[in-house]
C-alpha cells in the first residue's frame, strides 16, 4: 500500500472511532496457526489449550476475505513448526493479502522442521519483508530453564547460523532477537540485549512486557515487572536504538515507533490506564487458530468464528460482538502495552505520529548496523 493509501486509511480509523462508525477491515493482523508448543515457559501456558486448527483451505478462504488490507501480518503460536503445513500457510499469506512486512516469531524447538521449512518459506515471502524473531529470554542455561526446554539455547544457536547462510540468497530476511521482559529477567536486559547482537548477530532487537492475557492462559501469574522495574529497561532501549540508528527507510520507521513504543509502555505499567486512545478492534485483529476472531489477544474475546461466517473475515468485523468490543474498548476499559497493538495505536495518536516523525528526521548519524533491517 503506497503512503497515501495508508494515511487515508488511518484517517478512516480515526473517524470510525470517534463517531462509532463500522471501521474497514485492520491492516495490522496477528494469525495464530496453532496453540501446541513444547515449550513450558513460566510467563505462558498455552501449551495447555488444545483446539481444532484451520485447515490450509480454510485460511486460503479467510486471506481472500481481508482484500489485501493487511500491511503486517504476524504469525503466531504456540510453536508454529509444529505444523507441516506452515510454509504453505505462509505462502497464501504473500499470495491472498499481499503484506509489506511478514514477522515470523521463532523459538526454534522444532530445529529439523525449521531447517526443512524455512527455505520454502523464505522463498514463498519473496515480496514480503519476512522478519525471522528468535526468541530469547536469557543466555545459555537460564534461557532453557525459563522457558522449560532442555537445550532451547544451544538450539537457537544452531538456527541463527541456518538464518545467516539463508539471507545470503534471500535479500528480504532480518534476523530479531525478542525478549519477554518479566519478573524473571527484568534486571538483566543489558546484558541480555548485548549478547543477542555479538553472538547472535541479530539485525533487530526487540522486547516486549509479559502479561497476564488470555490467550497465553497466563491469568494471575505473577510475571509482569512493576513501573519501577521497567523504567530503567525502557531508558535502557531507548538508548540502544539512539546508537544503532539506520538510513534504511523502513528500519528507521519501526525504530521510530520503538522509541514511543518503549515510553508508552513505561507510563502504562505506571499509570495502569490508556495512556493514548487504543484502536484493537479497528485497525488490528487477531485470527485463533481455530477460526475466532479477536479484536486483541490480551482479552481473547471471541468476536465471532469465521467458521460460521463462510470464512468471510469482514462479516465478523462487522458484527454485534464486534462492535460491543470497541464501545469497550473506546470506554477504556482496559489497558495494556501489547506491542502488536501498540504501533497501530502510536500511527494513530498525532501527537504521538509527530514524535514518531522528528525521531525518523532526527539527523544524528546512524551506525553501520540496521536494526530492523538487512545487515550491511
Amino acid at each position: 500500500m503506497n503512503s497515501p493509501a495508508l494515511l487515508g486509511r488511518l484517517a478512516g480509523y480515526r473517524l470510525a472511532h470517534a463517531t462509532g462508525r463500522k471501521p474497514g477491515l485492520p491492516v495490522n493482523l496477528t494469525v495464530s496457526v496453532t496453540y501446541r508448543c513444547t515449550s513450558r515457559c513460566l510467563t505462558c501456558d498455552i501449551w495447555q489449550k488444545d483446539v481444532p486448527n484451520l485447515s490450509v483451505d480454510e485460511y486460503g478462504k479467510v486471506f481472500r476475505s481481508l482484500d489485501k488490507v493487511p500491511i503486517w501480518v504476524t504469525v503466531s503460536g504456540g510453536d508454529q513448526f509444529l505444523r507441516a503445513d506452515l510454509a504453505e500457510v505462509v505462502r497464501l499469506i504473500r499470495v491472498e493479502i499481499e503484506p509489506s512486512v511478514i514477522n515470523l516469531p521463532m523459538n526454534g524447538l522444532a530445529t529439523q522442521r525449521v531447517f526443512d521449512l524455512l527455505p520454502k518459506i523464505a522463498r514463498f515471502s519473496t515480496g514480503s519483508q519476512l522478519v525471522l524473531n528468535l526468541s530469547l529470554d536469557e543466555i545459555g542455561d537460564e534461557h532453557d530453564r525459563l522457558r522449560g526446554a532442555p537445550r532451547n539455547y544451544a538450539k537457537l544457536l544452531e538456527v541463527a547460523r541456518f538464518i545467516h547462510d539463508l539471507k545470503r540468497s534471500h535479500g528480504h530476511l532480518v534476523l530479531g532477537v525478542h525478549t519477554v521482559v518479566s519478573k524473571h529477567n527484568v534486571h538483566r536486559i543489558k546484558e541480555i540485549e548485548e549478547h543477542a547482537r555479538a553472538t547472535f548477530r541479530a539485525d533487530s532487537y526487540i522486547t516486549e512486557v509479559a502479561e497476564n492475557r488470555v490467550e497465553l492462559s497466563s491469568m494471575g501469574k505473577d510475571i509482569t515487572p512493576s513501573a519501577e522495574e521497567y523504567r530503567p529497561v525502557a531508558e535502557r532501549l531507548k538508548a540502544s536504538i539512539r546508537a544503532h540508528r539506520t538510513l534504511h527507510p523502513t528500519a528507521r520507521m519501526v525504530q521510530s515507533l520503538r522509541l514511543e513504543y518503549y515510553e508508552l509502555t513505561a507510563r502504562t505499567l505506571a499509570e495502569r490506564r490508556q495512556v493514548i486512545p487504543c484502536y484493537a478492534g479497528w485497525a488490528s485483529a487477531h485470527l485463533a487458530p481455530d477460526g475466532h476472531v479477536w479484536g486483541c489477544c490480551t482479552r481473547a474475546e471471541s468476536l465471532g468464528n469465521v467458521r460460521n461466517f463462510d470464512y468471510d473475515f469482514r462479516a465478523v468485523w462487522g458484527g454485534v460482538a464486534a462492535d460491543a468490543f470497541r464501545r469497550s474498548v473506546k470506554n477504556r476499559e482496559c489497558a495494556c502495552p501489547l506491542a502488536s497493538a501498540s504501533y497501530t495505536n502510536l500511527l494513530l495518536h498525532p501527537p504521538s505520529l509527530a514524535k514518531v516523525v522528528a525521531h525518523m528526521l532526527d539527523p544524528r548519524s546512524p551506525s553501520s548496523r540496521e536494526d530492523n533491517g538487512p545487515a550491511r
